[in-house]
């Protein structure tokens, strides 16, 4: 395990790259030795700096719990970061592009929970149970740290390369449509740039919530009631630049638009 003032050391010059919007060099270089728990207790410490500064929890991200991204990263396991308030924004934002680093979409389900999620042992029902609604989102993904090479351990010391989150579209209760086959187009400047449904993360998009609760209880944290949860990627990222508008089509649920300047 890494010290303390090495914890903090990572952590500094991660505040550094996305002020600079820049990118540090691979952490698995620089500390071979480095483990997942190591980074998760690098991305706590970015976590704690925020809640200190005065920004709200707004939720949990899970990526990384689909065939299309696994191949994408070349890392075969999941991960999770944090969300604050402040890195949410509605359907048909402009979103200025120059705040991110490596900047890329995702196109996912977010769960609003209505109770709490506390593992270990929460099942897909105890998920189902908990969940308020669900509805569509798409995640800004930015990295700060360079991404030739990465591996989870990387990943996970960057927040999970979360950069906001875009909600928009229709919610609905888990029991109002099947939340396996809920499918998505996704454009890019009005050319379409890919597709996919809900069961690639998974085989249920809950099952990453399933993932996500359990493991949070191993770092004795829970999901608490009111959070917003991202399920999980079901498209590759995609490439953004500035100029260019994103429209995501998830039929019966809506369709959600930004545009990056």
């Amino acid at each position: 395990m890494l010290d303390e003032a090495t914890i903090a050391a990572i952590a500094d010059d991660l505040a550094q790259a996305e002020q600079t919007r820049s990118k540090i060099g691979l952490l698995t270089a620089k500390y071979p030795d480095m483990t997942v728990e190591d980074s998760y207790a690098v991305q706590n410490e970015w976590r704690r700096r925020g809640e200190a500064a005065g920004r709200r929890l707004y939720g949990h991200k899970i990526g990384l719990t689909s065939k299309p991204m696994q191949q994408a990263t070349g890392i075969t396991e999941p991960d999770y970061g944090a969300i604050f308030a402040d890195q949410v924004y509605d359907t048909g934002s402009v979103i200025d592009h120059s705040q991110y680093s490596g900047v890329r979409i995702e196109v996912e389900l977010a769960f609003v929970l209505r109770d709490e999620l506390r593992g270990p042992d929460v099942s897909l029902f105890d998920v189902l149970r908990a969940t308020e609604y669900v509805v569509p989102a798409l995640e800004v993904l930015s990295s700060r740290i360079e991404m030739e090479g990465r591996t989870i351990v990387d990943t996970i010391s960057d927040n999970a390369a979360l950069g906001a989150m875009v909600l928009g579209g229709r919610p609905v209760a888990v029991d109002a449509v099947d939340l396996r086959r809920v499918n998505a187009l996704l454009y890019r400047n009005e050319t379409i740039e890919d597709s996919g449904v809900a069961a690639a993360v998974l085989d249920h998009p809950a099952r990453g919530i399933v993932w996500l609760a359990n493991k949070l209880a191993e770092h004795g944290d829970v999901l608490q009631a009111g959070e917003t949860v991202l399920a999980g990627s079901f498209t590759r990222p995609m490439w953004v630049h500035p100029g260019d508008t994103v429209h995501a089509d998830y039929g019966e649920l809506g369709v959600i638009t930004c545009r990056f300047e």
